[in-house]
């Protein structure tokens, strides 16, 4: 890449960036705005919970046709028409609103997000080679980072000064506004058309054997469950923190900043470390898999013991860990999958990879509302799903450290190739 290259990819990098703190603070509204919501509708536990999975409803699906669009489409006209549409969906919470309309929006919500991060990441990797591709992929799950926990505060204090209805309208008018950025500035990069592995660009191999690969099946399940911590983080968290643990609103909107600020550090920093280890050698299954594997099982472990500890600061401790330390896979695993990939076929594998993951964000909400209607209280509602989800992360980041091995499946592609030839 020339110089004017470089700095044009790291345009694009930080514009996706911003994309992507959009599209978190989108999911996380209705988090921060459960109370109120369901206040003002007068929602029980589980119907708030089947609002927070409906938005998950066609996300997969749209995810996985967008990502084969992907394939044949330039990703500038995709990205733009995404946010429009976050834009539109978001705007009739400006309004008084019902349950059924605000459903709906979700869905339609949820469509409009479902393509957005494999989509972001395959529009960045036309800036950046496999070898360059760990630091760019966290910036952009920084992004993430930023809109569920960062912005939190500026939300929640939106939602208690101007009511909730308010907040749903300022992220309209954002994605409205990076929309105009994206078709000022953004970019297609040309990578692809001038690498890839065995045969450039138009080089691909059979859908189902790239989909059950051992790295893809470990990549799909540890991002499943990586999903299901950051799903239960954004729908449930500001509920249980207020419900459950005793902080007003306000506090819990600070403490929601502690995840994404230890993500913001660790996503870059574990990138960053992971990259130095496949440039000097180390195997991608260890650098990626294994790394991404072990925040998982922390991730999980802390899951499982925040809800039984009492003193604050351990609790917070651990809420972090468990919100923070599992969304580094989604880092690791996409750069995986863009390791498997002829860059041909790598707008479907990841769209199909995150559509995968996302099927979690179905089931988390609506089962955690339920598990707290069922409880004696909140508090002990709370504690059992949350002991339940932990056991879950950390048993799906040990079978993704046992499963994902790129450097095993590119030799078995290899032998099969030989033995074509034979």
């Amino acid at each position: 890449m020339t110089m004017d290259e470089t700095r044009r990819g790291w345009t694009i990098v930080f514009l996706i960036f911003f994309f992507m703190l959009i599209n978190y603070a989108d999911k996380a509204v209705i988090g921060l705005s459960a109370v109120p919501i369901m206040r003002e509708l007068g929602l029980s536990n589980t119907e708030f919970g089947t609002l927070g999975s409906a938005f998950f409803l066609l996300f997969s699906l749209s995810g996985v046709l967008v990502g084969f669009l992907a394939n044949r489409i330039a990703s500038k006209p995709l990205l733009l028409i995404l946010a429009l549409v976050w834009g539109a969906a978001q705007a009739p919470m400006a309004g008084t609103v019902g349950f059924t309309t605000l459903l709906i929006a979700r869905i339609v919500l949820g469509t409009g997000e479902g393509p957005a991060f494999p989509l972001a990441l395959h529009a960045v990797y036309k800036w950046f080679d496999d070898t360059r591709r760990t630091v760019p992929t966290s910036i952009v799950a920084c992004g993430a980072a930023f809109g569920a926990g960062i912005i939190a505060p500026g939300v929640t204090a939106i939602i208690v000064l101007f009511g909730w209805h308010a907040a749903f309208a300022t992220l309209s008018v954002a994605s409205l506004l990076w929309a105009v950025a994206w078709g000022l500035f953004g970019a297609e990069g040309r990578l692809d058309a001038r690498s890839g592995r065995a045969g450039g660009a138009a080089f691909r191999r059979p859908y189902a054997r790239l989909l059950l690969s051992r790295t893809a099946l470990g990549v799909f399940i540890g991002g499943f469950v990586a999903y299901w911590a950051i799903t239960l983080n954004v729908v449930w968290l500001a509920a249980y923190l207020t419900k459950g643990a005793g902080f007003t609103p306000l506090e819990a909107g600070w403490i929601i900043v502690l995840p994404s600020l230890a993500q913001i550090v660790m996503a870059p920093t574990l990138g960053a470390w992971s990259e130095w280890l496949v440039r000097r050698g180390v195997s991608s299954r260890v650098a990626r898999g294994v790394l991404g594997g072990c925040c998982l099982v922390t991730a999980g472990v802390a899951m499982v013991l925040f809800p039984l500890v009492s003193v604050a600061p351990i609790k917070l401790l651990l809420v972090v860990l468990a919100f923070a330390t599992g969304s580094v896979f989604f880092t690791l695993g996409s750069t995986l999958i863009g390791e498997i990939s002829p860059p041909s076929q790598r707008g479907a594998l990841l769209g199909i990879t995150n559509s995968i993951h996302a099927l979690a964000g179905v089931v988390a909400p609506v089962l955690m509302g339920a598990i707290v209607d069922v409880a004696a209280d909140p508090v002990s509602g709370f504690r059992t799903g949350f002991l339940a989800a932990g056991a879950f992360v950390a048993a799906g980041g040990i079978a993704a450290m046992a499963l994902a091995h790129p450097e095993a499946d590119h030799a078995a592609w290899a032998e099969r190739i030989d033995a074509t030839a034979d």
